[in-house]
């Protein structure tokens, strides 16, 4: 316990825990600090100006991150015919329809993605309780309930990552690893930020964008400056 005690405390050295810093200084100490014997996961965090219970202040989108995020996604994807085959040759690792249904019904989730063509959802919509409390429900607004089920199996393997607003007003997902350079997480970061930015409900009054923070798996927190990625 003392190790890691001592090794908690080495990783929060030098931060500020109540300094903004710029975007490019916020990488390099959240790189620096990520000291696991694993490649860290990099997560960004926003704290959004929005009431997620009122509908018009619901935010959520998928955006594709040029660099991927080094990790790699299971797909599965619900189709009959023609399009499972092309499912299956576009990469998905899982293609079924009642057949797949059962198995997610009896518990097996061996994918970290779901894609569903329009004409499967009314046997997709029976695993809501079960896909919609891990966030893996198909949808159209995120383009995982489509015809072009290759473009969507191809768009989740590539680095496309769905958001959605929780109920204390935070958006938060994995945009690299430690191991990716600067640049290129920089790049993710402004390409995340910019997509939440976008996705801004009617509803959302005053400041949109409080608060902007990143930090690796086991490292420490970094508060970022909005303004230094553009979303202020």
């Amino acid at each position: 316990m003392a190790k890691i005690a001592k090794r908690v405390q080495k990783t929060r050295e030098g931060i500020d825990p109540t300094k903004l810093v710029a975007l490019t200084e916020a990488i390099s100490l959240v790189k620096d600090r990520a000291i696991a014997k694993f490649d860290e996961t990099i997560e960004v965090s926003m704290n959004l100006g929005v009431d997620p219970r009122h509908a018009d202040q619901m935010v959520r989108g998928v955006v594709n991150l040029p660099n991927g995020t080094g990790r790699t996604v299971r797909v599965a994807v619900f189709a009959r015919g023609a399009k499972a085959d092309e499912a299956r040759a576009a990469g998905a690792d899982v293609v079924g329809a009642e057949d797949l249904v059962e198995i997610v019904q009896g518990g097996k989730i061996d994918f970290d993605r779901c894609i569903a063509t329009p004409d499967m959802m009314p046997l997709v919509g029976r695993l809501g309780k079960v896909l919609g409390p891990r966030g893996m429900m198909p949808n159209p607004k995120v383009g995982t309930v489509t015809m072009d089920v290759a473009g969507a199996v191809k768009a989740s393997k590539g680095g496309a990552v769905e958001f959605r607003v929780e109920k204390a007003g935070i958006v938060h997902a994995g945009i690299g690893k430690a191991s990716f350079d600067a640049a290129a997480l920089e790049e993710n970061i402004r390409a995340f930020a910019d997509a939440v930015i976008k996705a801004k409900p009617a509803g959302a009054k005053g400041n949109y964008v409080k608060r902007v923070a990143i930090s690796s798996t086991m490292g420490p927190g970094v508060k970022i400056d909005p303004s230094t990625i553009n979303a202020a």
